[in-house]
């Protein structure tokens, strides 16, 4: 499976997210759809985006009880996203359900991957806020990853700074999705852990997750074209 660059959606409207996509006339990227786009349009949204060719994570983040979890994930199913997503804070029968729900009756699913920590947290916030104290951050990540692929899940959002200790620690064909990443000469905004395409590809990410370096750039076209280049080539 070959690194890719997914390309995160998140606008308010419909409106929004097909002005966008209608600029990418040759190469159709790989999207992700959030909560407030997936909150404001519903299932259509994803259908339409899907029609239009283009590959979809479905990031929804759920957590609930095991069997919540599974039903609503047999619903996502029926969309023909070709990723979603949960909580590892869920626990192993939680991440077991949703792959129950997930799989089709030809076999078929989506990928299915764990957020371990969100790249907006840190040691301080995890620590007093979460009250997670007796390990530190990284290793908090690494056996949340190992809890997900214990549970049958194809891989984790982390950081990309963690990507490659992911990888040493649960195989290198257990799925690193990476959000975090922004170009060298670009704004942060609110993520804490954060790496260039660049540093992310030598770090052993597979996908990254990109949204406004790309989406607010003057010519997104060519932003999308100038991570994937950095990143996947």
């Amino acid at each position: 499976m070959g690194k890719d660059v997914i390309v995160a959606c998140d606008f308010a409207g419909k409106n929004e997210v097909f002005s966008f996509l209608d600029l990418f006339r040759e190469r159709k990227p790989f999207v992700k759809i959030g909560m407030e786009l997936f909150y404001a349009e519903g299932p259509e949204i994803v259908k339409e985006i899907k029609k239009r060719g283009h590959r979809i994570f479905l990031d929804l983040k759920l957590h609930d009880i095991p069997n919540t979890v599974k039903k609503t994930m047999a619903v996502l199913s029926r969309l023909d996203v070709d990723m979603t997503n949960l909580h590892a804070a869920g626990a192993s029968a939680m991440m077991q359900g949703a792959l129950e729900g997930l799989r089709r009756p030809d076999g078929s699913r989506p990928l299915l991957i764990a957020v371990t920590q969100l790249t907006s947290t840190d040691e301080r916030t995890m620590k007093e806020e979460l009250l997670i104290e007796n390990l530190p951050l990284p290793e908090v990540v690494m056996c949340y990853a190992e809890n997900a692929k214990n549970a049958g899940l194809d891989g984790v959002v982390c950081s990309p700074q963690e990507a490659e200790k992911v990888h040493a620690r649960c195989g290198a064909g257990f799925l690193t999705v990476t959000p975090g990443v922004r170009f060298a000469d670009g704004d942060v905004g609110d993520q804490k852990r954060v790496m260039t395409p660049e540093q992310a590809r030598v770090a052993g990410s597979d996908y990254i997750v990109v949204g406004r370096p790309i989406t607010a750039s003057p010519d997104p076209v060519a932003a999308y074209l100038r991570c994937v280049k950095k990143f996947c080539d």
